[in-house]
């Protein structure tokens, strides 16, 4: 039986925690490292609705892209969601690893899925946080090459692509071309993309001053959400679990979707 150390050195080796951006909180979070796992529940978030679908399935352990826990924990008690979530998840021994900011930066994480969904060849990277073990680097956000179109046609195939709810556009004027991508949060890399040359950008979450800038500096920039931008990594850590325990059942979560829509 694979246990729950097993699979999260499975995901350290892909994703290693060591390469998390300072404020963050990846890692093996709530469980027993030497539990037995013959399910996997696979979600962006650890939602209620995710621990229930967990429960009715019998997974041991959920891996998630958000942590499940973000700041010290003074109370665990079912006074707050938070704390009722994680009293579920330890009453029905349900395990959670969270690969965040280190699965945005690493080779084949967030950025490289983004930048395949949405049809990006000759894909580089944006930003170098840091160089791995083999002196490799990694960073957040990626740039490649899409055939030359109008941002009318580009905004609606990534809309499509990420199945957005909506995609909110500034226009400089551009055909798109080269295309920087940064899923989830990635605005205040702005500067990155124009310095690299791209006429596009699509990232997530971005604020009214980061739109304004763009359209002063000649940059198309396509807020797709943070939801779409980011959920296409699930697949991906589908991928890892089966390659490397064919006999692990992983499912990703039917349940967990976009918590807004637009009207």
């Amino acid at each position: 039986m694979n246990t729950v150390q097993q699979i999260y050195e499975v995901i350290q080796k892909k994703a290693p925690v060591q390469y998390q951006l300072g404020f963050d909180n990846a890692g093996f979070l709530v469980g027993r490292r030497n539990a037995p796992v013959d399910q996997v529940l696979i979600a962006l978030d650890i939602t209620r609705d995710v621990v229930d679908e967990a429960v009715e399935l019998g997974a041991q352990l959920i891996v998630s892209h958000h942590p499940v826990i973000w700041e010290g924990v003074k109370q665990l008690t079912d006074v707050t969601s938070g704390g009722d979530l994680l009293l579920t998840m330890a009453e029905h021994g349900i395990a959670a690893i969270c690969a965040h900011t280190n699965l945005d930066a690493v080779a084949e994480g967030v950025n490289d899925a983004l930048a395949c969904k949405l049809g990006l060849t000759q894909v580089e990277q944006l930003s170098q946080d840091g160089v791995d073990e083999q002196g490799k680097p990694y960073g957040i956000g990626r740039i490649g090459q899409v055939e030359a179109q109008s941002l009318e046609t580009f905004a609606v195939l990534v809309k499509q692509r990420l199945d957005a709810a909506c995609v909110r556009v500034v226009d400089s004027g551009k055909p798109v071309h080269r295309v920087a991508v940064g899923g989830g949060s990635c605005g205040s890399m702005l500067g990155d993309v124009v310095a690299a040359g791209c006429d596009t950008f699509v990232t997530a979450d971005v604020k009214y001053d980061v739109f304004l800038a763009a359209k002063a500096q000649g940059l198309n920039l396509l807020d797709a959400g943070h939801y779409p931008t980011e959920n296409v990594v699930c697949p991906v850590l589908e991928g890892w679990l089966k390659e490397a325990f064919p006999d692990l059942r992983v499912e990703i979560s039917q349940r967990h979707r976009e918590v807004y829509h637009c009207v």
